[in-house]
């Protein structure tokens, strides 16, 4: 059967446009197939166009349109997992445009649907005395107890994204001083965080242990599960998830929605109120737009109060004249 002109321009989008012309990541083009599998499922359910006869021609506004309605609706899925799919969306469309110029007014048509705005979630992050308190919990008497404590301070003292951490190999790491952490990010986007003392004794006693401060072992995880392979992102939460438990029994009021990427939060909260400026914390945390950074400054509490307090103390004392001494504006009051 030949192939129709939707599977092949979707062949070269996924197989050789995104990784040979855009280098993105291999999770990347993941999460790009995960969409593209959703379209072929919902033409085939609901409009009972299989994948073998899908083409270009059917994917227009309309479809596109109920496709999202249905991803938010019936897939209950939330508005910016809906706008990540028209993103992908949107991408293909835009290659498209430029490989197929007869279809540019079909592709600028659907370019055209606009991303829907939404409510961002509150910031949620960790009290440095809620933090020590899960840091504390890995039982450093046992070998894969002092591997969690080396990870969980290593999470927290990069800011690092958890696929970020998992990751990581032994070539990334330099505990020489000064001490400092490669990470490699969104985009493929590499950059160089610096590592304190604490996480740096934790790392080296972790390494030694398990012999990976030797030559031979520099294209090897620095984090790995009981087979020795990479640990999953899942096994990072995983083990978040246990200790944060353990902490929540000395410390009830812990929240139960505690993530590896709360401890970025956390981190990047904790420097904003140390004073480091927006633009430094942007840098540690890998931040592709300053906005992304902004965030946290419009999530803390504690520095708008303290700004409007040292505003108010700045302030001219002035008393204000009240309302009962103006006799014309009490005349008309008793006038109504």
């Amino acid at each position: 059967m030949k192939p129709t002109d939707f599977a092949i321009r979707l062949t070269n989008f996924l197989g050789e446009y995104l990784s040979a012309q855009k280098n993105v990541s291999p999770n990347t083009i993941k999460a790009y197939r995960d969409t593209f599998t959703l379209l072929l499922r919902y033409c085939r359910d609901h409009l009972a166009v299989s994948p073998e006869n899908l083409t270009l021609d059917t994917l227009n506004v309309p479809l596109v349109i109920s496709l999202l309605n249905y991803v938010e609706n019936e897939g209950n899925c939330s508005i910016r997992t809906r706008n990540h799919r028209l993103s992908v969306l949107h991408a293909f469309f835009r290659y498209l445009q430029t490989e197929d110029p007869g279809r540019i007014a079909q592709c600028q048509q659907i370019l055209a649907i606009p991303l829907k705005r939404y409510t961002r979630p509150t910031v949620h992050y960790l009290t440095t005395d809620e933090l020590a308190e899960i840091l504390d919990k890995p039982n450093l008497a046992t070998i894969w107890g002092r591997r969690d404590a080396a990870l969980l301070s290593l999470l927290y003292d990069t800011g690092a994204r958890v696929q970020e951490l998992v990751d990581l190999s032994i070539r990334d790491i330099r505990l020489n001083p000064p001490a400092q952490i490669c990470l490699t990010g969104k985009g493929r986007k590499a950059r160089v965080v610096p590592l304190m003392s604490g996480t740096v004794n934790l790392l080296a006693k972790y390494m030694s242990e398990h012999r990976l401060d030797c030559s031979e072992c520099i294209d090897s995880p620095l984090f790995f599960n009981r087979r020795g392979e990479h640990l999953s992102r899942f096994g990072v939460r995983y083990l978040l998830k246990k200790y944060t438990a353990d902490a929540r029994k000395t410390k009830p009021g812990l929240s139960k929605n505690i993530s590896p990427h709360t401890m970025r939060h956390s981190k990047a909260m904790h420097l904003l109120q140390a004073g480091n400026p927006t633009t430094v914390i942007q840098s540690i945390l890998g931040h592709a737009d300053i906005r992304s950074t902004d965030i946290y400054a419009r999530a803390d509490m504690k520095m708008k109060r303290h700004a409007l307090q040292k505003a108010a103390e700045m302030a001219p004392s002035v008393r204000l004249p009240s309302w009962r001494d103006n006799k014309g504006l009490m005349e008309w009051l008793s006038s109504l």
